[in-house]
């Protein structure tokens, strides 16, 4: 009913042009680990990458690029929405190397037994929306959206939309599991490295 697409991006120049799903973090790829992390929830696994070639690894997944070229995350949350053949997605950052399986079910769990268009995690003021879960339906309105060719917020796209806000508590748990790299000095803060699958 619902697919997992893992927004690989594109290369980033504060790693020296290294792709940031590719980087490695506790001797693992981020894009390994969360893998591991999510592969027991979804039958179907879709990479969004304009990069493909950087995940020859991974062939055994669906490997997509952006319709919508230079959209940022919306484009690829539009790819994986093209590409999925469950009713919803539940996209996931590609830099986020500690998700943790029980949000994840939570919010899955919030999905099946609420009717929204999209389902999004809250911790204090902050959303989250490249961990949540979006209908298939939504994408004519998200093609309509990006055609204006003027907002590429994916908090605007999800304010302008049907979504509930799941909440979780601002503790150390839920710090860890939204961490997403973006430099050296992101890894440096995280010693010792948590393990996979954290629950």
């Amino acid at each position: 009913m619902i697919s997992a697409a893992i927004l690989a991006g594109g290369y980033s120049s504060r790693f020296g042009g290294i792709i940031k799903p590719n980087i490695v973090v506790g001797g693992e790829k981020i894009i390994s680990r969360i893998i591991c992390t999510i592969k027991d929830f979804f039958s179907e696994i879709i990479i969004v990458t304009n990069n493909p070639e950087e995940f020859s690894d991974f062939e055994s997944y669906k490997l997509v690029k952006d319709i919508y070229l230079k959209s940022g995350p919306l484009g690829g949350i539009h790819a994986g929405m093209k590409t999925s053949s469950g009713e919803a997605v539940f996209v996931f950052a590609g830099d986020m190397p500690f998700l943790n399986r029980k949000i994840i079910e939570d919010l899955i769990n919030g999905y099946t037994s609420l009717d929204h268009e999209i389902i999004v995690p809250k911790v204090g003021s902050l959303i989250e929306p490249l961990h949540a879960i979006y209908k298939v339906s939504l994408i004519l309105k998200l093609e309509k959206f990006l055609s204006k060719g003027t907002n590429r917020s994916v908090r605007d796209f999800v304010a302008a939309r049907d979504a509930f806000y799941c909440e979780f508590p601002a503790d150390e748990v839920s710090r860890l599991a939204f961490t997403n790299i973006n430099n050296q000095a992101d890894i440096d803060r995280i010693q010792p490295f948590p393990g996979n699958n954290l629950d």
